[in-house]
């Protein structure tokens, strides 16, 4: 038995919560051949990207070419050009074939062709670049045209006018006042720069996606049809179900746990909310905070180690660290996360007394690890390969492999001595692919090898009678899954691309980044008069005003742009200004990259938010605005680790004094902050406990010794209050 005496839907079920609650889900109905002819273009954009990973990436601009041609191709065949039309039936005829309109068609052919034009003429483009001939024009502003409504059709409005509004700039710089005018661009200039260099569209965000995202979105979706999530799910219950709020908590604990596989929070909530939610419900939750603990929780997916956003990836590319390094500075911050969340859950919950699960609602670990436990395979295999310094998208297609192989031949129980040698041997042959440079024939070998467990399987399944958890149908189902999460994204990176092709080519991050700075000094100026030396230098409070702005402009962006996106443009334009002012830069990266995250359950766009209150029932404004409350220690650890870059663990000048000092005060003012929020700590709070207990939190937050013994200071009254209170309450019963 699982929590509540159910298990995760079925793929057809998630599938259409998806597609219900995710936008960039939502698919225009159509009718054969166009629905066999999409299905076919979703799996073989998979098979490309899953055979290069293992076999070796294209020429650069080739792989990043073919990935677009696809991605944006088949946005126009999926997307309806008005939302209304995705809950009319598909209208096959002349004008529309399979269900699609004819001008979806030729605006599907015509994305396709301008995308793959570079790589066709890559040779002859270092003869030009600067001096852009007619057809370059011409291909380039089909592409820059249909890219933009490309991008709204599967995410809305706000990114393609803000790569519009970056646009204009470059175009009419003269007509700017004061320190952004600039000389200006013309449309063969712009166009130049945005498609036949690698600053613009075809640059390091589309990059990031077509050899790292992609596949680690196809990875999250094979483990979980396998059934890695659910052990997950039932591992977080049996730790943390029957204590008080138990569905609570285990919706934290098992969207930390499935974050490890998804790097999207709408997915996230969606996958783990069908569960956790009405769980949440039935043991008394109101509707509105059920949802706000799944989208406040499920927003740590993209923050949690090892999967991580595909901000993670952007950073080994922008900063040339290892994968390793990022994940090591993600674990500390990402666990703050979720230990701010849970703590405001087990406070709810005490304040009105709210059950555990029962008995017969927990599921049993020990038959549920027996069951499953194969399917952690595919994940220590992908951790160990990621920590061995070999490729992330190595890594990726050792994982899926793995999957594929766990899934066809491992049954849920009763598996025959023939399923453990054909799993096994299978397993052997991969590692020797992944792990064992082959010299000159390596291809040839890895391709051998390959073909020889595809072989066994096959024979095993048809000689042998083998069958495992899953079918041969589930793979291509699971792979043209993973495929639809990546048009949208894949949209997104390259309209970013725009943006960051205006940034380089007027030099306006450099502008904004002057304009931050006096500011910040400004205000720090301002402030130094009621603020003590002791407390806060100048300097300091000018970096502290520079990061608030920071943070509020990514939140901004962040309520019409996905997290990837307003990461890459917040790294483009703002966080060269914290480097400047003497933040290392892994550091400013991981701070911009917390605060785009953030605003999945920012209102007044909060996509896992709305997502989880479609789920609950409860309203999504409301619903919103408490994940936000509970995201709480999201919005705070970003400072902490600003001023003390001990806490990612791996920034330079760490010591473990200081992150001992970091860590604490960070646990102390996280867990004060909760109960000032929820009105309880061992009981009700009064109005003035709460003020003492926010104030001290800021104080045990900041990273410094002086201010974390001051918060212990100010939470003694509290605590000997509450303690007082408790004893007189059990007295009286």
């Amino acid at each position: 038995m699982t929590l509540a005496g159910t298990a995760l839907p079925d793929e057809r079920t998630l599938d259409e919560l998806e597609r219900k609650y995710d936008p960039e889900m939502r698919f225009r109905p159509t009718v054969p051949p166009a629905t066999w002819l999409i299905a076919g273009l979703l799996l073989a954009l998979s098979v490309f990207h899953y055979y290069t990973a293992g076999f070796g990436l294209l020429q650069e601009i080739t792989h990043r070419g073919v990935h677009l041609a696809f991605v944006l191709g088949l946005i126009f065949l999926v997307f309806p050009a008005r939302k209304r039309s995705l809950d009319a039936p598909a209208r096959a005829g002349m004008l529309a074939p399979g269900g699609v309109p004819l001008a979806d068609w030729l605006l599907a052919l015509a994305i396709a062709a301008s995308v793959l034009y570079i790589p066709i003429v890559f040779d002859d483009l270092a003869f030009r670049v600067g001096n852009p001939n007619l057809a370059d024009v011409v291909f380039g502003s089909i592409l820059i045209v249909t890219l933009l409504e490309a991008t709204r059709r599967s995410m809305g409005w706000p990114l393609p006018l803000i790569a519009i509004a970056f646009m204009v700039y470059a175009l009419a710089g003269p007509a700017f006042p004061g320190l952004l005018k600039h000389a200006g661009a013309s449309w063969p200039q712009l166009v130049n720069h945005q498609y036949l260099t690698s600053q613009g569209i075809y640059g390091v965000a589309v990059g990031v996606v077509a050899t790292y995202v992609f596949h680690f979105v196809l990875f999250g979706v094979m483990a979980t049809r396998i059934g890695l999530g659910q052990l997950f799910l039932d591992i977080a219950s049996s730790v943390a179900g029957r204590y008080a709020g138990g569905p609570a908590k285990v919706s934290v604990f098992g969207s930390a746990m499935f974050g490890m596989l998804s790097g999207s929070s709408v997915a996230n909530a969606v996958t783990v909310g069908s569960l956790t939610i009405p769980a949440m419900i039935r043991v008394g939750y109101k509707r509105e905070f059920a949802g706000a603990v799944e989208a406040a929780s499920s927003t740590g997916g993209q923050i949690t180690p090892p999967v991580l956003g595909a901000a993670a990836f952007l950073m080994i590319e922008f900063l040339n660290l290892p994968y390793q390094t990022i994940i090591a500075a993600a674990v500390v911050p990402a666990f703050m996360h979720f230990f701010g969340v849970f703590m405001q859950v087990h406070f709810e919950a005490k304040r009105h007394g709210l059950r555990g699960l029962t008995d017969e609602e927990m599921p049993r670990l020990r038959q549920s690890l027996a069951e499953r436990w194969p399917t952690l395979a595919p994940l220590v295999l992908l951790i160990w390969i990621l920590v061995s310094g070999r490729t992330p998208y190595l890594a990726a297609f050792v994982g899926i492999s793995s999957c594929m192989i766990v899934g066809l031949s491992l049954q849920t129980r009763g598996n025959r001595p023939l399923n453990w040698a054909v799993a096994a041997i299978a397993h052997a042959l991969l590692a020797l692919l992944a792990f064992v440079d082959w010299g000159a024939h390596s291809m040839q070998i890895r391709l051998a090898l390959f073909a020889a467990a595809i072989v066994l399987m096959g024979a095993a399944h048809r000689f042998g009678g083998m069958r495992g958890r899953i079918a041969w149908p589930v793979i291509p189902e699971a792979f043209a899954t993973g495929a639809k999460y990546a048009l949208a994204v894949g949209a997104a990176a390259a309209t970013v691309g725009l943006v960051i092709g205006v940034v380089t080519l007027t030099g306006v991050g450099f502008k904004v980044s002057y304009i931050i700075t006096n500011a910040a000094q400004a205000l720090a100026q301002a402030a130094s008069v009621v603020v003590p030396a002791w407390l806060a230098s100048t300097q300091g409070m000018s970096l502290f005003a520079a990061l608030l702005m920071t943070g509020l402009v990514c939140i901004l962006m962040g309520c019409g742009i996905p997290t990837t996106a307003n990461y890459i443009i917040m790294v483009t334009v703002a966080a060269p200004t914290l480097v400047q002012m003497g933040v290392e830069p892994l550091v400013a990266h991981f701070f911009v990259f917390y605060y785009g995250v953030l605003a999945d359950i920012t209102p007044p766009v909060a996509l896992a938010a709305y997502a989880a209150a479609g789920m609950s029932g409860g309203d999504p404004f409301k619903t919103g605005n408490t994940a936000f409350r509970l995201g709480l220690a999201k919005v705070l650890v970003p400072f902490v680790f600003v001023f003390s870059p001990s806490l990612l663990l791996v920034a330079k000048g760490f010591t473990w004094g200081d992150f001992a000092v970091t860590f604490i005060g960070c646990v102390l003012g996280i867990t004060a902050l909760a109960a000032a929020l929820s009105r309880y700590f061992l009981m009700p709070l009064t109005r003035w406990e709460q003020w003492l207990l926010i104030v001290a939190a800021v104080l045990l937050i900041f990273p410094s010794l002086w201010p974390t013994v001051l918060g212990v200071a100010l939470t003694l009254p509290v605590l000997l209050r509450q303690l007082a209170a408790r004893r007189a309450a059990a007295a009286a019963h």
